[in-house]
């Protein structure tokens, strides 16, 4: 039997690809719809909008392609949906456009189930210009962002009411600016009040904040620039505040957290559940203290309930609801909640109440990698984790009330596991990989993990590809335990010399070091790195967020461009130990931070890397967001701090290059801009370097658009590192 799954779960496809590009990015408001029931899902099929039951598998058309044809005119797409609380209404997001990497404006419908009609939402708005639409508690109104403004329509009489006037490109209402969403994850910025009378919202003030100004050279006869509020390290956030409006009189009532509103972020908010009090997250610029606030809606009175502090930084990036900053882990009726921390040397789970009381749910020496589920009816909250071996993840639960975890995944199943768990805790979609085994999918009854229907998932050793990624760890001479793996060449012989070709990407955004299907391969590579007779090789350096304690993970704190990049060449020099290596030909590549990564362990290590193929790299830390940017190494607000970011930008280090390199950056990357490029350009030039460099013109960070690119990249990716690396055993 095949199940319709609504997605392959995004962490897990976005580490396969990452492996392979180091651009995934999992889509934006494609989770998992459960019924009430918590007995079935819903997805969007070939236009039409299917219920399947996760007992058997069996489906039936809950909104078919015919209802959604307006009058003369075809189907409506449809890309998202979300039914009312009711059931009895379903809201349409389709004709859908990027903003930076989301398809996040678009148009809205909502069919009524019960009388069958179909109705745009926003109609007199401009075309695709919709955001983030979502029905009142009572699915009698649908309120949107639209132009930076948020409104409500009533969805009887199609009046639509405008609530906040002053939105503009730069002051921004219930959404927000580039950094916020490239670095929070925030990108729905408003919520409804549970009695439906008011809707909380961020406002977001990037007037003061200065424009980095892409050229656009190709898409017109004369060259124009697109501006992107862009504050760089050292600069300034935007002003960011919440407030509340009732949506009758569109006035809007600010919430008074104190401090300065500039040198601040409010990366998470929410109603409290059962309440007209919002809660929310501070963090101070430096992002080293979180401060958690319960605000009265009405005075805007805030009052703090709980603070944290670190040495480095307090990470606030959730882990789970697909990475998005939405929703309150809420328990107790609203009394308490469940909320991670570092604070005592491990990523664990703690209930806080309203009071600010707090007691650890998880103790032990191990890391929480995601909540799935607090299943309160059943009196437990289900979480991935992996005490043992930080390549890999399990399900694990623990009682609401604390204690000892009990492991959920059967031991026989080594590798990656994730699981979308029911709104009755009841059945979960368990999706499985291995660095052998390819991904697949099945439903399971919890707690006891038995198969329901879908893929019988089983872990075949014996008959595990001779050549499948092996994995290894090594001491390097600084006594740090490195993890790594390997993928051997198909026809390995254990008497020649093959060259080693390292795949790096070294910050702490992304780990590379997975026991997932997919490592060990690239998919820039044109043919087969294994069949054509490289080792390829990456090793987890400290500061990647592996399970493996806080101190590890924050050991680079202030040393991104030094730590790091040391961690590597160290754990380098014990592969190249390997009598199969041959030293004479090693390269190393990278893309954004595994650009840096690979231009800085040229430049640091010329004695250890033959060729480097950087790509979309941050040549100069202080030309990074500051939100990312001041997070890892401080804000530098004098000279001293301003030395952290350049000891570590691989511009001070140019100057060493003696290998082979290429450097590749597209033109329109908002992300890490070209700016980049051209600094580190001038600077080998400066020293008489010779180079080769491939700039895509108005390219963004992901160089996948235009006819043609990813085959050109991948055909030069291939080229270069035959030429300079070349293949096969000697």
């Amino acid at each position: 039997m095949t199940i319709n799954f609504y997605r392959l779960k995004a962490s897990l496809f976005a580490i396969i690809l990452l492996t392979a590009t180091n651009t995934a990015i999992a889509q934006y408001g494609n989770e998992t719809q459960w019924s009430k029931d918590g007995f079935h899902y819903y997805s969007a099929d070939a236009g039409q909008i299917v219920e399947t039951d996760a007992r058997d598998g069996s489906s039936k058309i809950i909104v078919s392609q015919q209802v959604l044809s307006p009058a003369g005119k075809p189907a409506i797409g449809v890309t998202r949906f979300a039914f009312a609380d009711d059931g009895n209404s379903v809201l349409i997001n389709t004709n859908t456009q990027k903003v930076w990497r989301y398809d996040t404006r678009g148009d809205y419908w909502v069919y009524n189930l019960a009388t069958k009609s179909l109705k745009q939402v926003g109609k007199k708005r401009p075309a695709s210009s919709l955001m983030f639409a979502k029905f009142s508690p009572d699915g009698k109104k649908v309120a949107y962002v639209s132009g930076h403004n948020i409104y409500v329509e009533n969805l009887a009489t199609g009046a639509a009411q405008q609530l906040t006037k002053d939105g503009s490109a730069k002051l921004i209402n219930g959404t927000f600016d580039w950094v916020y969403e490239e670095e929070f994850d925030c990108r729905d910025g408003f919520r409804w009040s549970a009695d439906g009378r008011s809707i909380a919202y961020w406002q977001i003030d990037a007037r003061k904040i200065n424009n980095y100004l892409m050229l656009n050279t190709t898409d017109a006869d004369y060259p124009f620039v697109v501006p992107v509020e862009y504050p760089t390290a050292g600069q300034d956030p935007s002003v960011c505040k919440v407030g509340v409006v009732n949506t009758t009189t569109g006035i809007t009532t600010w919430m008074k957290v104190p401090g300065d509103a500039v040198q601040h972020y409010i990366p998470r908010m929410e109603w409290v559940a059962g309440s007209n009090d919002i809660i929310l997250q501070q963090l101070n610029r430096a992002q080293t203290q979180s401060t958690i606030y319960t605000c009265n809606a009405k005075t805007g009175t805030a009052k703090a309930i709980s603070t944290e502090k670190d040495n480095a930084w307090v990470d606030v990036r959730s882990a789970w609801n697909g990475g998005e900053q939405v929703g309150w882990d809420w328990i107790e009726k609203g009394k308490a909640f469940i909320w991670a921390s570092e604070k005592d040397g491990w990523r664990h789970l703690y209930r806080m109440g309203l009071d600010g009381k707090e007691t650890l749910l998880t103790p032990g020496n191990y890391d929480i990698t995601e909540m799935n589920r607090v299943d309160e009816a059943n009196g437990y909250i289900y979480f991935t984790a992996s005490p043992a071996n930080p390549t890999q993840r399990y399900l694990y639960r623990v009682k609401l009330s604390g204690g000892d975890a009990q492991r959920i995944t059967p031991e026989n199943l080594p590798g990656t596991h994730n699981y979308d768990i029911s709104t009755n805790g009841r059945l979960a979609l368990h999706d499985f990989s291995n660095s052998y085994t390819p991904p697949a999918q099945e439903v399971v009854s919890l707690p006891d993990n038995k198969h329901i229907a879908g893929a019988n998932i089983i872990v075949d050793e014996a008959n595990k590809p001779k050549n499948a990624p092996e994995f290894f760890r090594v001491k390097t001479a600084d006594g740090i335990d490195i993890d790594g793996w390997v993928k051997k060449p198909a026809n390995f012989d254990p008497a020649k010399k093959y060259p080693v070709v390292f795949y790096v990407y070294g910050e702490p955004a992304s780990q590379t070091v997975t026991d997932t299907y997919g490592i060990g391969r690239t998919g820039l590579y044109r043919g087969n790195m294994a069949d054509d007779g490289y080792l390829y090789v990456s090793v987890e350096n400290r500061g990647a967020p592996a399970p493996r304690g806080r101190e590890w993970r924050k050991a680079i704190y202030k040393k991104i461009g030094i730590v790091n990049i040391r961690d590597q060449a160290m754990a380098a020099k014990e592969v190249l130990k390997w009598p199969y290596a041959d030293t004479s030909r090693v390269a190393v590549w990278g893309w954004s931070g595994g650009g840096s990564s690979t231009l800085n362990l040229m430049f640091q290590y010329p004695g250890i890397y033959k060729t480097g193929i950087a790509i979309a790299a941050v040549g100069w830390q202080l030309s990074y967001d500051n939100i990312y940017q001041e997070r890892y190494m401080g804000v530098p607000i004098d000279d001293a701090g301003r030395a952290a970011f350049i000891n570590g930008s691989p511009v001070t280090y140019a100057k060493n290059l003696r290998g082979n390199l290429l450097y590749i950056h597209g033109t329109g990357d908002d992300n890490v801009h070209y700016q980049n490029a051209e600094k580190l350009i001038n600077e080998l030039i400066k020293y008489n370097k010779q180079f080769q460099v491939m700039p895509y013109p108005n390219r963004t960070h992901s160089i996948s658009e235009g006819e043609g690119t990813r085959l050109h990249l991948g055909t030069m990716f291939t080229q270069y590192l035959k030429e300079h690396c070349p293949p096969g055993g000697r």
